[in-house]
């Protein structure tokens, strides 16, 4: 039964690799956040991101890319100008909660099997 949880526990890693990695770049965090502050709802710009993070067109660029390519970023397009919003990447999420209370669950049966007979 045990080694089941580990291959679903390996399969759920799997799953949420990409997303686990792109949320784990300190600069691609604040992009997320300052498109969360974003509470016109309009999006925002390169220019604009470049302003908020100090970091070069080409590497906002970048990390939009990759944060759009997960799904957790999408763009409108209006005339010449491209703006930036968070996603619903609800579905991304739900593996990484799914996977989280996995992990933790695997975790207490861990702590009630070695702590016997304490």
């Amino acid at each position: 039964m045990k080694k089941n949880k580990m291959e679903k526990l390996k399969y759920e890693f799997e799953e949420v690799k990409d997303f686990l990695i792109a949320l784990g770049d300190e600069k691609r965090q604040i992009i997320i956040i300052a498109l969360l502050n974003d509470h016109a709802c309009k999006g925002l710009r390169v220019i604009d991101l470049t302003d908020l993070t100090e970091l070069s067109r080409p590497a906002v660029s970048h990390h939009l890319k990759i944060l759009k390519q997960i799904g957790i970023v999408d763009i409108r397009r209006e005339g010449t100008k491209n703006y930036y919003y968070l996603s619903n990447a609800a579905s991304e999420m739900k593996k990484l909660r799914n996977l989280l209370d996995n992990v933790m669950s695997v975790m207490a049966e861990n702590k009630e099997e070695s702590c016997k007979g304490f």
